[in-house]
């Protein structure tokens, strides 16, 4: 549905994005991870048509941004960073206008105006003026206007900043019914937020693309860690059938820690360690595949970057 090809933001000698690559399917909820000035909210500036990229191109539906923007532009539903809205307008007034922006008919816009303020949890502030609302009643709004016309794609960037635990719930059950109908892009610096939401996630490191992955696939590809207190089983490990790669790892006090990779799986490469270490009467006190989820993966990003430095 979305292609992503190739693109690049210069601002003089600041590549704030540099050759970036990646293609969104109907449905899929995509999260942009990475740090405050990592290059997210820019992407998405360029893919909502805000932003002209310096270089490369964007296509929605087969259709392409440089020639096509008002009908791309038509099919999305964008929150921007720090939640712009008109402060001296009530709730219901704003969005009235923003679905009035976006060609919805008078007979279409009493039902939208209702279905949208149940679904954001807006109705008892409807008529308020959005300048006396609080940061998360406001971030409410901003969410609001993206999603009134019934998009189908919905960007938002940082839409849970300024909400409470309790609207942050709110938040992340009402982003899963949107990808019911929409596909979704949510960019956020925030971990537990794409862990919580996300089918994939894109991670962003200094303008690039580090990763591109679904997050079930992340743990694909586990080490077998083995603890024991023996050194020399290193190269015992090393023999066995599939295992490729045996590299010791941090361990407690008189034990020995190794992490196995290889052509098997770690469930397959388990029973013949244990197997290995246990019929040379040697004591095998852990056996398990590394845990290595998307916290992990994000800070070996960050220290690979910290090194290219």
């Amino acid at each position: 549905m979305i292609q992503v090809e190739h693109l690049t933001r210069s601002y003089g000698p600041l590549k704030a994005v540099d050759d970036v690559s990646f293609a969104i399917g109907d449905g899929e909820i995509v999260g942009l991870l990475g740090h405050n000035g990592a290059g997210k909210t820019t992407i998405m500036k360029m893919m909502t048509g805000f932003l002209e990229p310096t270089s490369g191109a964007i296509k929605v539906d087969q259709l392409e941004m440089a020639a096509d923007r008002r009908a791309i532009q038509a099919m999305i539903g964008y929150l921007p960073e720090n939640c712009p809205v008109y402060p001296e307008m009530t709730v219901a007034g704003y969005l009235e206008y923003i679905a009035s922006l976006h060609g919805v008919s008078a007979g279409q816009m009493g039902p939208l105006l209702v279905e949208t303020l149940e679904r954001t949890a807006l109705m008892d502030k409807a008529g308020q003026l959005i300048g006396t609302l609080s940061r998360g009643y406001r971030q409410r709004v901003g969410v609001a206007q993206a999603i009134l016309h019934r998009p189908k794609i919905v960007i938002l960037d940082e839409p849970t900043n300024g909400l409470d635990p309790t609207q942050i719930q709110h938040m992340r059950g009402l982003i899963r019914e949107l990808a019911k109908e929409a596909t979704l892009i949510i960019s956020t610096h925030i971990l537990q937020e794409v862990q919580a939401v996300c089918d994939r996630v894109i991670i962003i490191q200094h303008g690039r693309k580090a990763l591109d992955s679904r997050l079930s696939d992340l743990s694909a590809g586990q080490r077998l860690l083995v603890v024991t207190d023996r050194a020399e089983a290193r190269e015992l490990l090393r023999a066995l059938e599939g295992v490729a790669k045996v590299e010791p790892m941090p361990a407690a006090k008189g034990q020995a820690c190794f992490a196995l990779s290889g052509a098997k799986p770690a469930r397959e490469l388990a029973p013949l360690a244990a197997e290995a270490i246990i019929g040379q009467g040697w004591p095998l006190f852990s056996l398990a595949p590394e845990a290595r989820n998307l916290e992990k993966i994000f800070s070996e990003i960050n220290m690979a970057a910290g090194r290219e430095q």
